[in-house]
């Protein structure tokens, strides 16, 4: 049975899809200045993000921080056009 959670931003949203939406909106440079992780500034890429912030839940904690300010920015200028 699958649960309907509306105020759950990240609900039905994997890891890697955020990643790649992260990575498409910001790019390795700036996303590497946001969060200053060595999976972003040296030598990037999905796979290897994938594999640390599988691990590491302080930095998984914030790369979804972000993901979500991105989305909510994204709607507030959707909901001005």
């Amino acid at each position: 049975m699958q649960e309907t959670q509306p105020n759950n931003p990240l609900h039905g949203v994997t890891l890697e899809q955020l990643l790649n939406e992260l990575v498409a909106f910001y790019g390795w440079d700036a996303l590497g200045r946001k969060i200053e992780i060595r999976c972003f500034t040296h030598d990037p890429s999905i796979q290897s993000s994938l594999k640390f912030l599988r691990r590491t839940p302080w930095a998984r904690e914030r790369v979804e921080s972000l993901y979500i300010d991105m989305a909510q920015g994204m709607s507030a200028r959707q909901l001005k056009s």
